[in-house]
């Protein structure tokens, strides 16, 4: 079996040590276990931070809360991911979830902070220190379980690509630039503008 299918990926737990260091991590920087291993970054800079806000605001009206577009969907802010058995535990910078398959996303007092049922979009906003493994081992382990669309934003080249799983593989189904106004899967019942998420 290929070692990339991540069928062929272990089952085992992460190791205590890992764990205890996730936990330890402060929260002015952002942690992650990845295939087990800890990957700690400082928090976003501040083209990535603008970006991943002015995307979250174009989508969450229309996708989200149903206005000026179709609703039916639960998009979030860097929600920690733990999927898988280990669980790999994963910060997208945006993730979201079809309606139906997250009816209640606030649940009460005594829920956990992350989040165990894959969603069906995530979006990564790439920077130096982190599209390595934002593109390699994150990509593989969304395709593991379930995830169907990524995003990849480039908040300096200003581009914007987008994946589908098809086949057991990520396509990359269209590469947008600069300031197009465009149609984006899942979200493409409405235009998305995007000179307003590089705007200043």
């Amino acid at each position: 079996m290929d070692p990339r299918d991540p069928k062929a990926e272990s089952t085992e737990r992460n190791a205590p040590s890992v764990e205890a260091a996730f936990q330890a991590v402060p929260p002015e920087q952002v942690a992650e276990i990845v295939a087990g291993e800890l990957y700690v970054s400082p928090r976003p800079a501040q083209p990535h931070t603008r970006v991943a806000s002015q995307l979250g605001v174009l989508l969450g009206g229309p996708f989200w809360l149903g206005r000026g577009g179709p609703g039916g969907w639960v998009i979030l802010d860097e929600p920690e991911l733990d999927l898988g058995p280990r669980p790999d535990k994963l910060v997208p910078d945006l993730a979201g979830w079809r309606r139906e398959r997250m009816p209640h996303s606030l649940e009460g007092e005594g829920a956990p902070s992350h989040y165990a049922l894959a969603p069906d979009w995530v979006c990564e906003v790439l920077s130096a220190r982190t599209q390595r493994v934002d593109k390699g081992p994150k990509m593989r382990i969304y395709g593991r379980d379930g995830v169907r669309h990524v995003w990849h934003v480039d908040p300096l080249a200003h581009t914007l690509d987008i994946f589908r799983r098809e086949g057991g593989h990520w396509l990359l189904v269209e590469s947008f630039s600069t300031e197009e106004r465009v149609r984006a899967e899942p979200f493409d019942a409405v235009d998305l503008e995007l000179a307003l998420l590089w705007a200043g």
